[in-house]
């Protein structure tokens, strides 16, 4: 039977950046997100015994070896878990690009566990697919639950995992996307969390998330969105301080992505309040309120670079549909 999961990415306001347990996926530190309203991916999953392997179709095309083996592998643990042995079908589309920095593999890994997990007859908790989902992709754990999320960082598996801090409804910040790149990174995440310990900062780093982390989610309880957005903008360009002092340096920014983020500084001394931050790519998601995210749309098509803008809202996690 073929079964059908939607998957939101989501925007992490405290990142993650470097692993404890590579293997594991286990994450250096804990992180804080929202799931995203308006990027999403929907995924099928069919076992049959009529399939002589796995095999993997994103947005209409065959994947590659590596790909598919990633996804055999994530498959894996939950052919394991069921007791089958059938290979399996996989069909997955996204509607925002893939690779660029908006965590895709957070979508897409989020959709696999949901609906692989259903369609291997799996009756698991929201906290073990959060699990799981880890497994394939560690940002993919925050996609699972509700609206604002936390995901743990844990020292044992079964300790990490992602749980819903407030609904989609509880507050109204959106992310304005501005896509000024839309080709796949040329270092992946994974490989980029790979060199974080070279950078000297990356200690610095760790030590304030606690308190960081702190802080955030009393903004968040507060509704303090001055608070909030100063932390988020900040915590941003720590992270991507410690990329590009890693060995080898990793650049993600474009000269579009520095203007987009003096033109938010400019917007915000003019009093329309935003913030902005960036995951592992060249894209800038600007943090507002609903009520200036119409006049912030305008400002920002307008801007020189900027292919498109994605609009979103908090967002459920991940459903069957």
């Amino acid at each position: 039977m073929k079964v059908v999961a939607k998957a939101p990415a989501n925007i992490a306001f405290i990142k993650y950046w470097g692993k404890q347990n590579k293997k594991l996926r286990l994450p250096a530190n804990s992180s804080i997100s929202m799931n995203l309203s308006n990027a999403f991916t929907i995924t099928s999953v069919e076992f049959d015994e009529k399939f002589k392997s796995d095999t993997l179709l994103i947005n209409g095309l065959r994947e590659g070896k590596d790909e598919i083996q990633r996804v055999s592998n994530h498959l894996n643990l939950i052919r394991n878990i069921s007791k089958i042995k059938d290979f399996a079908k996989v069909e997955s589309k996204n509607n925002f690009p893939k690779g660029a920095g908006i965590a895709s593999s957070a979508s897409g890994f989020a959709a696999l566990t949901v609906a692989a997990a259903s369609a291997a007859g799996l009756d698991v908790s929201e906290r073990e697919l959060s699990i799981l989902a880890r497994l394939g992709s560690g940002s993919a754990c925050r996609s699972i639950p509700d609206g604002f999320v936390e995901w743990k960082e844990g020292q044992k598996s079964n300790e990490s995992y992602a749980y819903s801090l407030y609904p989609p409804g509880y507050w109204d910040v959106y992310d304005l996307i501005a896509i000024v790149g839309e080709n796949s990174k040329k270092v992946s995440s994974p490989e980029g969390h790979a060199v974080a310990e070279s950078s000297p900062f990356y200690k610095t780093r760790l030590t304030g998330m606690k308190n960081k982390i702190r802080e955030i989610k009393n903004a968040l309880k507060n509704k303090d969105f001055t608070k909030f957005g100063e932390i988020l903008e900040a915590e941003a360009i720590n992270m991507h301080t410690v990329m590009m002092t890693s060995t080898p340096p990793l650049y993600y920014w474009r000269p579009e992505t520095l203007s987009i983020m003096a033109k938010v500084t400019e917007l915000r001394e003019k009093g329309l309040e935003c913030y902005f931050t960036i995951d592992a790519g060249p894209n800038v998601h600007v943090i507002c309120e609903e009520k200036n995210a119409l006049k912030l749309k305008r400002e920002l098509s307008g801007f020189s670079g900027v292919r498109k803008i994605l609009v979103n809202k908090p967002a459920n996690g991940a459903r069957l549909i």
